[in-house]
């Protein structure tokens, strides 16, 4: 699997990084708009309109939407709340006070992709839920701080297990991080769990969309009868923050902020 990965590793030019800059703002700024949106008494699948709606003000749209797997994936954004760590599908739920929601958001603009989520509050959540949050978005920014020329990949991934089992949470061991680009889904495959010094080498052009997935409980999970909605297999509560990032000669370009 690791070989199949790094035979799809497409390094980038200052160009390309230019228009994955542009397909990155778009995604933070139809994040932005549905972060704005959340609230108690709002569904899941008004959130999916309101993204749609600001993807195709650009022209662009998700590569979310029919992505192929038990059926084609039906909407734009993944909202997944409360125990459900990713690929949840937007619908009739309401949002209610005190749960916590992460959402998964992609854009192709101009045949490149930019791929963000985070997790949020619903009003007032408990002090646990929201050190989750904490803890998520650190681990985040310290795997960010890792995607320097000379690093590899075991090191992103020992940095975020180390961080969020210090907390005493976990890291799941079956979904990761991955490159992107043309692609949603590029080479290389990057977990969050990992040996320092281990794995690729990180080199200037390359283009990872990095994405600490946080379980309070337990690391395993079992996906719903939906065949797409990953849960806690405790039922505890999971958060997801994720961003693309570019190495570059300059340090780590974040190409999905603001």
């Amino acid at each position: 699997m690791s070989g199949n990965w790094e035979r799809n590793i497409n390094i980038k030019t200052a160009d390309e990084l230019m228009v994955m800059r542009e397909a990155g703002r778009i995604n933070h700024e139809t994040l932005e708009a549905v972060k704005q949106a959340i609230a108690p008494g709002v569904t899941t699948g008004e959130l999916n309109e309101v993204a749609e709606a600001v993807l195709r003000r650009y022209n662009a749209f998700s590569p979310f939407k029919n992505y192929p797997g038990p059926y084609p994936y039906p909407a734009s954004i993944c909202t997944s709340v409360n125990e459900e760590l990713v690929h949840g599908i937007p619908g009739k739920r309401k949002l209610i006070e005190g749960d916590i929601i992460s959402v998964d958001c992609g854009t192709v603009y101009q045949g490149f992709v930019g791929d963000s989520a985070f997790t949020v509050a619903v009003g007032e959540v408990s002090g646990k839920a929201q050190r989750l949050l904490e803890v998520t978005r650190q681990a985040l920014d310290i795997a960010i701080s890792k995607m320097v020329v000379g690093n590899r990949i075991g090191d992103l991934g020992a940095a975020v297990q180390q961080y969020v089992e210090s907390h005493k949470m976990y890291v799941t061991m079956l979904y990761t991080g991955h490159g992107v680009g043309r692609q949603m889904h590029e080479g290389p495959q990057v977990p969050n769990y990992g040996k320092q010094g281990t794995g690729y080498p990180l080199r200037e052009g390359m283009t990872i969309a990095l994405e600490p997935m946080v379980l309070i409980g337990t690391q395993y999970t079992r996906v719903k009868k939906d065949g797409w909605t990953v849960v806690s297999k405790d039922g505890s509560l999971t958060a997801h923050f994720e961003h693309s990032v570019a190495v570059t000669a300059n340090g780590p370009l974040i190409l999905t902020a603001a």
